[in-house]
């Protein structure tokens, strides 16, 4: 589709998610996206095209001038990102008793981890002593899996950011929460709240403020939206900052690994990267350097999707994977290795997926990952993530049916590359490359040879600012969207999203509760309380529900689901045909497709 047939088509979809009747009253970051309707029906070339498209939203303009819903590019979100690149250059400028802490759940505390740890080593690279901490909610075991539950309490986000802060004088604290929903940040804004003489808070989400989260938090007295009315009262005396462009609903309907993802790390970064320029190359942070940082990310998004038949290659090659029970495996280098295990470890609650079906590992594993916990292995081996554990446990299993996915740079050292393609080749022939070069260093030899196969292959040119620093944080994007375009697209394929909705989802917090009812809504015409009751139903395995379990809160109905498989897809069936739980499970293990069985189902409930 030409560019403009393109831009054109977004316009068309943003006019419509943008309307007011449009799917209301959800938030923008839970709506389906009018490009994505048919996305489970689409093949791999199709897949990459429409989150092509859907990714493009990320940097998107206002429709208008007064629009309601702010983008990336809007005056007043421009400034914001001026005013918090300020806070971190005084903060660097000032290191002492001084913190920048990142902080989130999910995705966003993968991302806050990253993104601590890659600008503590630019500081080393100027001999300055590291500023910037991480918090993820659940720990560093939420860095390889979901850990939900710790999402849900404020309490706990508040006590971990209290202990952080111990000893400093002066803390910038960015929370992150791309639903403007996650009590755990919730927590976490009101402690600074609380304290601004000492903390100065910046919350990150993409959902406009009156769309934050607004129902009661078990045990706190608070809501998010209650949190973040209270900084917007703050921020026009700069003691508190809200940076919350609208980018637009998700190709999977509230998958925010995606889009959410990328507007996290293209915002932090902006930032980030301003303060650290105005400090060690004295340049001006002004709305003219924000809006060139943004630009060059944009840059990214045309250049990785300048691969699409590539891309859409290797997405075929995953989907026939995960569609024959066989598996996909990343194996990566330094960040872009992490990378990969991040979007490994969110295919288990976004997909209701087995942690084996796609799993990540790098070279190095934790003595790379420079986690604050350090090895977790013991753990179990869904942190076994060094290439060590991929050649000891798994290179010996590997069959045709596997796909494995080289990601690398021009960087790395090749011989190592070369040398577990090798291994892997002789177990399996679907070995795959991603892989990023730039001007000046390209590989010596012909890569197309190593792995038998068309690599997807970027060649970059630097920019003029911090040339490799910048064009490691480049790769790092490109990576995320080629690998959210992987294992979305393997999981389609796979027949895991109905529509354009993540049908099999892990029922594990209060967000994802709420989500799945809504689907339960969608697809029926229930009423809540019914879409709930139905969902308990399965939770619970009962075909009447006792008081206790009608009565009790949230977090005990999350905690039944981690035991629990294909929670959604079943009390759709129980909703649509009127069947007992057991019998609703009997039609899901007669097919093997998810989204067959539930479109099997709806389609005759309509008759």
């Amino acid at each position: 589709m030409p560019g403009d047939q393109e831009k054109a088509s977004r316009a068309r979809a943003a006019q419509e998610w943008e309307s007011p009747g449009y799917e209301s009253p959800l938030p923008v970051t839970e709506k389906s996206n009018p490009l994505s309707l048919d996305i489970d029906r689409a093949g791999p070339q199709q897949i990459v095209r429409v989150l092509q498209e859907c990714d493009a939203e990320v940097f998107q303009g206002d429709l208008q001038p007064d629009a309601e819903f702010k983008r990336l590019y809007s005056e007043s979100v421009i400034q914001i990102l001026v005013d918090v690149a300020d806070r971190v250059k005084t903060i660097l400028r000032e290191p002492d008793d001084s913190l920048i802490v990142l902080s989130g759940c999910g995705t966003s505390g993968r991302i806050a981890f990253l993104l601590a740890n890659t600008f503590n080593r630019m500081l080393g690279w100027h001999q300055q002593k590291p500023v910037y901490s991480y918090i993820i909610a659940g720990g560093d075991k939420a860095l390889l899996t979901s850990q939900e539950a710790p999402e849900d309490s404020p309490s706990l986000g508040a006590q971990v950011l209290k202990e952080a802060c111990v000893g400093r004088k002066h803390v910038l604290f960015i929370g992150i929460s791309c639903g403007l929903s996650a009590p755990f940040v919730a927590g976490q804004l009101d402690f600074c709240l609380n304290n601004l003489d000492m903390l100065t808070p910046v919350l990150i989400g993409f959902n406009p403020a009156h769309m934050a989260r607004n129902e009661p938090i078990q045990g706190w007295p608070h809501t998010f939206r209650q949190v973040t009315e209270r900084m917007l009262d703050l921020q026009r005396a700069q003691r508190a900052f809200v940076l919350n462009p609208v980018v637009g609903p998700e190709a999977i309907s509230g998958s925010s690994r995606m889009k959410g993802g990328t507007a996290t790390k293209v915002l932090l970064e902006s930032v980030l990267l301003l303060g650290h320029r105005a400090v060690h190359s004295h340049v001006e942070i002004n709305r003219q350097a924000v809006l060139d940082c943004i630009r060059d990310y944009e840059k990214v998004h045309e250049m990785t999707y300048c691969k699409t038949n590539e891309l859409a290659s290797v997405v075929g090659k995953a989907g026939t994977s995960l569609q024959k029970e066989g598996h996909v495996y990343y194996l990566g280098w330094k960040t872009l290795g992490i990378m990969g295990i991040i979007d490994a470890s969110e295919c288990v609650p976004t997909f209701g997926a087995d942690f084996q079906d796609i799993r990540g590992f790098m070279y190095g594993g934790f003595s790379e990952m420079n986690n604050k916990e350090g090895n977790l292995s013991s753990l179990g081996p869904q942190f076994c993530i060094d290439h060590k554990d991929f050649v000891s446990t798994i290179l010996p299993l590997i069959g045709e049916n596997d796909t494995v996915i080289f990601i690398f740079t021009v960087d790395d050292d090749f011989g190592d590359v070369e040398k577990l393609a090798g291994q892997v080749k002789k177990k399996t022939s679907n070995v795959q490359a991603i892989c990023h070069e730039y001007k000046g260093h390209c590989f010596p030899v012909n890569i197309n040879n190593i792995f038998d196969s068309k690599v997807l292959k970027i060649s970059w040119t630097p920019s003029d600012a911090d040339d490799d620093f910048f064009m490691r944080l480049q790769w790092e994007l490109s990576t995320k969207w080629m690998l959210n375009g992987i294992s979305t697209g393997a999981h389609i394929l796979k027949g895991k999203v109905y529509k354009n909705y993540m049908i099999d989802l892990k029922v594990t917090n209060s967000k994802l509760y709420r989500r799945a009812i809504g689907i339960l809504q969608r697809f029926t015409g229930c009423q809540w309380t019914q879409g709930e009751r139905a969902l308990l139903r399965v939770l619970y395995g009962a075909e009447e529900l006792t008081k206790e379990m009608a009565t009790a809160d949230v977090s005990r109905h999350t905690q039944a689901a981690t035991t629990s498989d294909r929670v959604v897809p079943t009390a759709l069936v129980v909703l649509q045909t009127g069947c007992s739980v057991s019998q609703a499970q009997a039609q899901l293990r007669e097919c093997s497709v998810v989204r067959d069985a539930v479109e099997t189902c709806l389609t005759s409930g309509r008759h």
